[in-house]
């Protein structure tokens, strides 16, 4: 097989897969989008935010899911309501199928922003800071007869990093115990990071190795940011060490050679996947992932710089429509018969309170420098729905230091201003009526 390098994947990644690919057998499944694509249609469409009254929002967003340009239903506002939403009787079609999927990768690399393009819907807080999402969470697709289970978890991350940075348990536990769930783990790695591109995450790694037997697919997030593309090629290489569906993989890259595997390497690669077939036979699921490992197995994995045991590889931009499109067919294709674990009216298992705490986070981390959002912690002080159907939030902001407290109110109060205005934008999105969102700040005692 010979896929061209043609002008246009200069200009855009995946309009042609710009890979020439010859395989030992059967060719190796590298997937891209459609060279034709529909014209695409935007599920909002904003003019400046300083220009748009919660009415005429509100208004635009209602006729939109009228049209059906917004598919999903609405998070319900009130947490009892949610509550039992999640408790109800998945409504069962016929023929159900169903597919839990894990998002993994290093911290940054986009998991949240790509769990809420696949949802159609801005549910997960997604900022350019690490450690945005803070806990694993679920997000819910259901389309005809299929069910797609996301869990979108926080950046992998090391038990040294973790405590030095004050972090919650959760970055250690909840990537493991998502993996252990899943019918198929997504491998998310960014790749205009120049330094970090060339190799997995070690921490990625040892989860694939604790869970070698669930499939799982490699996705390179920001194409666009990338500048040289032919390098994609080489990426792809080291990333799957050159195997990809169980399949040798040659790859002629355009910007240099590609570097030979030689012989010592493959019998590392082949003695790395014995232990790892032993470690699968003998080690507890439920153990911690350090104890899984032993010392040899890991001093082997420190070795590598890929998997090869990856079924498909993505190349896309998680902001990309049509991108994310093309990730979306593939997972209902491998969605299994199955019953349905969510009412199709499900989108997340995350509460109200959950969605408007982390939509604020995401604010505060998007405008605040350095640490401060780090140290600034949340208290919603109103909650409560009024006869007109309207959501008035009140939440207070405990900062840690007067100099942070400065930085979050700005001159003015303009700071504190914008983000309660964009993160009520963004909860009418989600509940799909007017949110009256405040945010005051006071200083922590």
């Amino acid at each position: 097989m010979a896929l061209r390098m043609c002008q246009s994947f200069l200009c855009r990644t995946l309009r042609v897969s710009g890979l020439t690919v010859f395989l030992e057998t059967a060719p190796v499944r590298v997937r891209t989008a459609p060279p034709v694509c529909a014209p695409r249609i935007s599920a909002f469409r904003f003019s400046p935010t300083c220009s748009v009254s919660t009415e005429v929002f509100l208004d635009r967003l209602l006729k939109e899911s009228n049209l059906g340009i917004v598919e999903n239903p609405a998070v319900p506002p009130d947490k009892v309501e949610h509550f039992s939403l999640m408790l109800k009787d998945p409504d069962q079609p016929e023929n159900p199928k169903v597919l839990k999927v894990a998002i993994i990768g290093a911290p940054n690399a986009g998991k949240s922003t790509l769990t809420n393009q696949l949802l159609g819907r801005k549910l997960f807080a997604a900022s350019q800071k690490v450690h945005t999402t803070r806990s694993r969470a679920l997000g819910v697709i259901t389309e005809d007869n299929t069910q797609i289970i996301l869990l979108d978890t926080p950046g992998l991350t090391t038990p040294s990093k973790a405590k030095r940075h004050q972090l919650e348990k959760s970055f250690l536990v909840d990537p493991l115990e998502s993996i252990q769930q899943a019918d198929l783990v997504v491998v998310l790695v960014d790749v205009s990071e120049k330094w970090t591109r060339s190799s997995l995450d070690f921490e990625v790694l040892k989860c694939l190795a604790l869970n070698a037997h669930i499939p799982a697919v490699l996705v390179l997030n920001k194409v666009d940011l990338l500048k040289s593309k032919p390098s994609l090629l080489d990426v792809t290489a080291e990333l799957t060490e050159g195997i990809v569906n169980g399949k040798r993989l040659k790859v002629r890259s355009l910007a240099k050679p590609l570097r030979k595997v030689s012989l010592t390497q493959e019998k590392e690669t082949e003695k790395t996947q014995s232990l790892q077939h032993k470690e699968q036979l003998t080690s507890n699921p439920d153990s911690q992932q350090e104890k899984s490992l032993n010392r040899e197995q890991l001093k082997a994995l420190k070795s590598r710089k890929g998997w090869p045991h990856f079924k498909d590889v993505f190349m896309m931009c998680a902001t990309d429509g049509e991108d994310v499109q093309t990730l979306k067919s593939y997972l209902m294709v491998e969605a299994k018969p199955g019953p349905w674990q969510y009412h199709s009216a499900v989108l997340t298992d995350q509460s109200p309170e959950d969605i408007c705490t982390n939509t604020i986070r995401e604010k505060l981390l998007e405008y605040l420098p350095e640490e401060v959002p780090y140290t600034v912690t949340q208290n919603i002080e109103l909650w409560r729905e009024t006869a007109d159907g309207n959501l008035d939030i009140f939440v207070k902001l405990y900062v840690k230091k007067d100099s942070h407290m400065k930085m979050v109110i700005g001159p003015g109060g303009q700071q504190i201003a914008q983000i309660a205005q964009e993160a009520g934008l963004d909860l009418m999105k989600a509940f799909m009526c007017e949110v009256r969102l405040k945010i005051s700040a006071t200083l922590k005692n």
